[in-house]
Parts: structure tokens; sequence; C-alpha cells
């Protein structure tokens, strides 16, 4: 057995220093380090053998392998040297030729608008924080002014993770308003924030609607805040992001959260407001809804609503995104497809 190790070991590395390409050099790997190779398979063998001899003999076979890897890794990289060498002289290395130019990665469009979105109400004086987007039933929809047997509940085709019997079930948020209230279980008024986040809804998707999508949440609460501070907010949000000749209109709508409750919407960009099928045919595009905060859920936080009153709005980043960039499928968004989204 020792001989056959020495010999094995000798035959190797006489091969070895007649190798000098990468193909050569790969065959002679397999052949005296590979699973099946005469070295392994002496390894394997050595359990048949007596303690003493076992012993021995592991040791020498060891030694042989540290050596021809060691052997190995060095010849691999003279190869690898000589490789470069031959291939610069033939084809010579112009070294002062420019790299090869990467594409450069970039935000999101919805990343991008929402980042705007947040800027625009940062310099109006509003925080920006996040929230779960795994909730509770309470959250979701009891603090809001929905118990369980509300109608209101039918608006929101809801994804569950619990079974739906108390307020402490789970499910993915339907809308970022569940951060209205825990805003306001922690901090105390005077309140300016802004909510980003994803929200879930079951429900079949179309040119203007998925079931996962960005909203933008935001409340403000203070004394003396009226109609007409929520009005002229949304107006100077809408003319920072749409430009001032954009069409902005304000309508009547009813949440269980506020009231009174209105709509925003902003003049379609592909029909002007003559009506097509992204809007439609209104004309019109609903990008949030809005009004003043509900008196109930003021008080189910522990803020007095006769001393404070406040307001609150929820756009979808989708829409206004659409808006800006003039795509007319929100699924474009989340088709993957980078010839769309290098346009951005």
């Amino acid at each position: 057995m020792p001989q056959d190790l020495n010999h094995l070991e000798s035959v190797a590395l006489s091969e070895l220093s007649r190798i000098e390409t990468p193909g050569e050099l790969e065959e002679w790997r397999v052949r005296y380090l590979g699973k099946k190779s005469a070295l392994t398979a002496a390894l394997r063998s050595l359990g048949t053998l007596p303690p003493d001899e076992r012993r021995a003999l592991g040791a020498r076979a060891n030694d042989v392998k540290k050596n021809l890897q060691s052997r190995f890794d060095a010849k691999q990289q003279a190869v690898s040297v000589s490789s470069i060498g031959q291939s610069i002289g033939v084809a010579p290395l112009d070294v002062t030729l420019p790299g090869r130019p990467f594409p450069m990665g970039r935000l999101h469009p919805i990343t991008r608008v929402i980042q705007e979105i947040c800027a625009v109400f940062a310099r109006m004086g509003f925080q920006v924080i996040e929230g779960p987007e795994v909730e509770k039933d309470y959250y979701n929809f009891e603090a809001l002014n929905i118990p369980q047997d509300h109608p209101a509940r039918d608006m929101f085709a809801t994804l569950w993770l619990d079974q739906k019997d108390d307020s402490t079930a789970r499910l993915l948020r339907t809308h970022t308003s569940p951060m209205q209230v825990r805003i306001m279980e922690t901090h105390k008024p005077p309140l300016r924030f802004v909510v980003p986040g994803r929200t879930y809804r079951y429900e079949a998707t179309d040119a203007t609607h998925d079931w996962m999508f960005h909203q933008v949440e935001g409340l403000a609460v203070d004394i003396d805040i009226t109609l007409r501070d929520l009005k002229e907010t949304l107006f100077e949000f809408c003319r920072s992001v749409f430009g001032r000749d954009t069409g902005v209109r304000f309508r009547c709508d009813y949440f269980p959260f506020v009231e009174p409750g209105g709509e925003v919407a902003i003049e379609c960009f592909q029909c002007k407001s003559s009506g097509c099928r992204l809007c439609g045919g209104t004309g019109w595009l609903e990008i949030l809804g809005t009004g003043m905060v509900h008196p109930d859920v003021l008080a189910r936080c522990g803020i007095d609503p006769t001393v404070y009153s406040g307001f609150a709005f929820g756009m979808g980043v989708e829409r206004i995104t659409i808006l800006r960039y003039g795509v007319d499928d929100i699924r474009h968004f989340y088709s993957g497809d980078f010839r769309f989204l290098r346009q951005f």
C-alpha cells in the first residue's frame, strides 16, 4: 500500500508538469483528485485495514492528497496566466479603451412617486411614518367606525389571515387608514403625518384596479382645523404634483371614519374630460378620498372632539403615477417588463 501511494504520487506529479492547457488540467484533476480517482478509492479502503496500519496509511494518503492539491492549485494559476498571455499575443489588449458600459439601476416609478408625494407634504410640515401591513380587525375596521355588522365592510374585499370572529383577527390591511388610530393612540395633538404603504384587496384586476396597490394616508389634528384647511392642503398638493393647469374636482362621498367626507379627482390626461376607456367615460380619475375625522374616532383614541378637530385623506399612488406618466394600464407596473420600466 505505501508503495502504491508513492507510485501514484510520482506519476501524477510527472503528468502535471507536462500539462499546458486548462482542458488537460481539468482531466488531471478528475483522474487524481476526483470522486472516482485511485487516491479516493485508497482512502475509502482504509476501513478494511487493522487499526495500526489504518493510522499510518491514512496519514500518508492524506499527505499525498494535500501535496497533489497544492501542486494542482499552483499549476492552475500558471496555466491561467499563460492562457491570458496567449490571448493577448493573438489579439493585443488596448488598455486605453474605455470599459464596457453597464446599465444603471433606477427607482421604480411607484417608488419615485411615493417619494415625491411625501416630499410635498413634508414641505407643509407633515412627518412621514410607516405602519404594519398585517393588521388587526380592530384597527382596520372597528376603530374606524366599521363594526362587525356595518354594511361598509362590503366595500372592502378583505384577505383574512384568521377567522373573522373578533377584533383580534388578523388581515392584510385593506387601506392605510388604520394608521390614523395608531398615530392618535400614541401621539397627542397637534398631529401632522403621512403614511405610505402597500394595501391589499381580494378583487379582480383591470386597467385601474389591482389586488395589491399603494396608498399614502394623511392625518392632521389640531385646534380649529376646518374643511377649508383640508381643501387648501389638497389643492396645494395637486398644484405641486400635477401643475396649475390640471383640473381638480371635489365631490361629496361617504367614509365611516370621516364626517363630512369627500373625494378628489383629477382631469383624465388621455381624453381631457371628454370620456374614454381609462376613465370609464367620466372624464375624471379619482385619486383620493378625504374628510374631517369623525368625532367618535377622535374620542375612541382619547382625543376630546369638543377641543380638537382634524382631517384625513388616503390617495392611490398608482392612480397618481398613471396621471403623471400617461400609463394606460395599472398592471404594467408589476408585469416585470423591462421595456416598460426602462422608460422611467
